[in-house]
């Protein structure tokens, strides 16, 4: 066997590894807008994927790993959103605020993000959340420019995630009410990293 055929294989077998975890996933993400995400375990998961729960268990291996890669998916595909809002905001605090104001309606719009933090569901989510370095990654990326020390922009990403997270799981009255909040407590905070 030629060694580009085994390499061939091997990025197939990837390829479907990646696609059958994906499936999964999707599965995953239709359950927990139905039930939250801890209403969901491995069986129900495994039955609407379509596989068996040894099939699933090959990809991950418990309900906290389908949780955990779930948030990380769903979190990037919301990092690229937010980020196309807020390029080209020079200004610290309008960052701040506008993608924090980008990242709560993207979550509210999506029924299975939102299922993660109605009562009861969102202990999950804020541990995940701050437990999770690509999470801290993402957030802390939007600020690598203006704060270049790591660790201070890792606990400001960390910070921030939890006002996120404390706002959708207690939102304020409306979008203006949440703005000002963030105007006065949060964005003062920021601007002082940044200088």
């Amino acid at each position: 066997m030629a060694k580009g055929d085994s390499t061939g294989r091997d990025w197939l077998s990837e390829q479907r590894a990646d696609l059958a975890a994906e499936r999964i996933l999707d599965a995953a993400a239709q359950l927990f807008a139905q039930h939250g995400p801890t209403g969901v375990g491995m069986a129900e998961i495994a039955k609407a994927a379509g596989c068996s729960r040894a099939t699933l268990y090959r990809y991950f291996e418990n309900r906290h790993a389908v949780r955990v890669a779930f948030v990380h998916r769903e979190t990037r595909r919301l990092a690229a959103r937010v980020g196309e809002r807020v390029a080209g905001i020079a200004d610290p605090a309008e960052l701040v605020v506008t993608a924090m104001l980008a990242a709560l309606r993207e979550v509210r719009a999506d029924p299975m993000l939102m299922a993660w933090f109605g009562p009861g569901e969102s202990g999950p989510a804020g541990r995940i959340s701050q437990d999770s370095e690509v999470i801290e990654s993402i957030a802390g990326g939007l600020f690598a420019p203006a704060v270049p020390d790591l660790a201070e922009r890792s606990r400001l990403a960390r910070w921030l995630t939890r006002v996120i997270v404390s706002f959708l799981a207690a939102p304020g009255r409306d979008e203006d009410d949440e703005r000002a909040m963030l105007e006065e407590f949060v964005a003062p905070v920021v601007t002082r990293a940044f200088a």
